[in-house]
């Protein structure tokens, strides 16, 4: 087969999937050894998480594995708002994936644990303030309104400028793109790991 020599010398792709069947170095089409390329040679290194699904529409995988690194990696945001924003992002879709890898990550990078277990028992956060009451309102009100008012929009742009809410709205957008796609999928946890998200 074509991709057959491409394999040689290479770590196992180690790709994991339900519904969508995982793919190997060898069943890789040229455009997604591509996709498979960019996601290796970047900060992520690892193909876990949402790429087995992307993979079936490569081009659109790679932008969107693309937008993701941008999201993750350059955001205006600080790192623990970043990761708030995409904490409240798998909460509301139940995403245990989503969940078990970037609630580690926001605990790393600060991350208050009172407010990270909140958010996975689906309670109000109290006392928050600045910056993470900004991120934490402007998220919350617009998972569950579709919108956000006045007043939630000001504190925002208060606190991060224009270019922050959209920053954030981008990191939204992405991993809402990630839960999708791993929920349709039915994606299976690592060996050993257990859901940590009840239903709400």
């Amino acid at each position: 087969m074509q991709n057959e020599s491409s394999s040689q010398g290479r770590p196992p792709l180690d790709l994991r999937g339900n519904r969508f069947k995982p793919l190997t170095w060898e069943t890789l089409s040229p455009a997604q050894l591509k996709m498979v390329e960019s996601v290796v040679s970047g900060k992520r290194g690892s193909m876990q998480g949402p790429y087995n699904v992307l993979l079936h529409s490569p081009e659109l995988g790679n932008l969107a594995q693309q937008f993701g690194a941008h999201t993750r990696f350059h955001s205006s945001l600080p790192l623990a708002l970043n990761e708030l924003a995409i904490l409240l992002v798998a909460r509301f879709w139940t995403c245990q994936f989503v969940w078990w890898i970037h609630r580690r990550i926001a605990a790393e990078a600060g991350l208050d644990a009172a407010l990270i277990d909140a958010i996975a028992t689906g309670h109000a956060p109290q006392g928050l303030s600045g910056d993470v009451a900004a991120v934490h309102g402007f998220c919350d009100e617009l998972l569950r309104t579709r919108r956000v008012s006045d007043a939630t929009y000001a504190a925002a742009v208060g606190c991060f400028g224009e270019a922050g809410v959209v920053d954030m709205m981008g990191t939204m957008s992405y991993y809402t793109l990630v839960s999708m796609s791993l929920n349709v999928d039915q994606y299976p946890l690592p060996e050993g790991a257990e859901p940590e998200l009840q239903p709400l």
